[in-house]
């Protein structure tokens, strides 16, 4: 019954079953406190610098009027 919905369904009881009926809620607060807000959220004017490069390596070539 593996990819089916009721599949599913028995892991979610067998995982239960083994770890508690928290199992779900504990791997979802260990994501949760995993995931810090970095990167570009972090650093906008990074953001601006990174889009920049990419800019100038654009792999479009030159824009083209129409006619």
């Amino acid at each position: 019954m593996a990819g089916t919905k009721a599949g599913g369904l028995k892991a979610a009881a067998t995982n239960k079953a083994k770890y508690g009926k928290e199992f779900y809620a504990n791997i979802g607060r260990k994501g949760g406190q995993n995931g810090h807000t970095g990167g570009f959220a972090a650093n906008p004017a990074l953001a601006k610098i990174a889009g920049a490069k990419g800019g100038r390596i654009s792999r479009r070539g030159p824009a083209k009027k129409e006619a």
